[in-house]
């Protein structure tokens, strides 16, 4: 590699590579990012982001020493969690160069996560991004990779499937739920019972845009703390049967071994609602809802067993499209070197082509207007220096030296 070359590195932990016990002791919030990449500067290392999620804490940085980095940075991930550097040996690993550049990517583009396409990754990122650059550690080589790094989130997401299939059971009921109401800013759900599948998918509603949220259960006080902790609205259970006619989605989580809903009740709210369609998700085990609800028109229920062949079902679709993304990635990557090359390369260029413009204005000045000697002055002055060096070399004794001059040469003026 160039002597003084900037180069990137990571160093960090991940779900993968270490206990969750670690990563909630690196984790760095973001209010703390500002002291963490502090620290990193003083640290000596002068580029440098924190990406810290659930998933993973591992800093992305650049510098030209790759040792004096990786003891800098597991130095700081080492302070944030009141250990010593020494412990963290085996639960951190350390990537550079091409390895760096792909795991960036990889990371970027929602292929390295715990759940394959997740959608908030990439958006993590950028606000790990902001917060460096509000903190003066993004420069230009760090630019310049994170830039191609979402543009490679871009491509695998619109050329793969990587994002498209529902994962969970929660996000498969959400996915659904919008496939018949569309925006669940405009719908309503009743939740009922305070099983934990239950409130797993009501915050995935909530968090996908829900407007309104009803919790009803046949314990008041178990009704009353969970539409506390959702902080959504609480109703008694006795109007179960008028709560189902503003319900857009019914949620069930009682596994009372008793059905909550039957067919009547179903078909009678939806009269009332003048055919208005029901997602109702049966998350009871036992079910809490009659299976033959399903053969109501304008009633689409699904059960536990539904749902999870399909989150499965999801699974395989992104595993499949994360191969086809990992493609797009490595081919990426590829392309960021081959343009790191160029940029590196402009300077040597530039001040070649200088160096050849100074002899030519000054052969011209001495031939005084006579071409042939001009042309023969040029070719004897660009000539000299380098003809001297390559008989210095060949005259060194260092024949691997000569070897490599002799190629270099043959390879810069495409000589046979």
């Amino acid at each position: 590699m160039f002597q003084g070359l900037l180069r990137p590195i990571v160093v960090g932990a991940n779900h993968r590579s270490s206990s969750l016990a670690l990563r909630d002791a690196l984790f760095v919030d973001d209010a703390q990012q500002g002291d963490f990449l502090d620290a990193v500067r003083q640290a000596g290392v002068s580029q440098a982001l924190v990406i810290s999620t659930c998933d993973r804490v591992e800093v992305l940085a650049y510098h030209h020493d790759m040792a004096v980095a990786e003891a800098a940075l597991t130095g700081a991930l080492a302070k944030k969690a009141g250990l010593a550097a020494e412990s963290l040996t085996n639960q951190l690993y350390m990537l550079t160069e091409r390895a760096a550049v792909r795991h960036c990517f990889a990371v970027t583009a929602s292929l390295d996560s715990l759940v394959i396409g997740e959608p908030h990754v990439l958006g993590q990122v950028k606000t790990c991004h902001r917060l460096a650059r509000d903190a003066g550690l993004v420069g230009p080589e760090l630019e310049t990779l994170l830039s191609a790094a979402y543009a490679v989130a871009k491509r695998v997401r619109s050329e793969t499937a990587v994002a498209e299939r529902p994962v969970s059971i929660a996000s498969a009921a959400v996915q659904f739920a919008r496939d018949l109401h569309g925006d669940l800013a405009d719908c309503e759900a009743l939740l009922v019972g305070s099983g934990d599948m239950g409130e797993l998918v009501a915050e995935s509603m909530l968090a996908g845009g829900l407007k309104r949220l009803v919790v009803t259960a046949p314990r008041a006080s178990r009704a009353e703390a969970l539409a506390e902790a959702l902080n959504c609205h609480v109703a008694p259970f006795e109007d179960l049967s008028l709560l189902l006619v503003e319900a857009d989605i019914v949620l069930t989580s009682l596994g009372s071994r008793q059905q909550v809903l039957g067919p009547e009740q179903v078909q009678t709210a939806l009269r009332k609602r003048r055919r208005k369609p029901i997602f109702l998700v049966d998350g009871g085990i036992p079910g809490d809802i009659d299976p033959a609800v399903n053969r109501v028109d304008g009633a689409y229920l699904y059960d536990l067993t539904d749902l999870e062949r399909i989150a499965m079902e999801g699974r395989a679709t992104r595993e499949a499209a994360a191969r086809e993304g990992f493609a797009i990635v490595d081919a990426e990557v590829e392309g960021f070197f081959k343009g790191r090359a160029a940029r590196v390369a402009v300077p040597a260029i530039v001040a070649l082509r200088g160096h050849f413009e100074a002899v030519r204005e000054s052969v011209l000045a001495e031939a005084g207007g006579d071409a042939e000697r001009a042309t023969r002055l040029l070719v004897n002055r660009l000539l000299h220096d380098p003809s001297e060096v390559m008989k210095e070399i060949a005259g060194g004794g260092a024949a691997d030296l000569w070897e490599s001059a002799e190629g270099l040469l043959k390879r810069l003026f495409r000589l046979q």
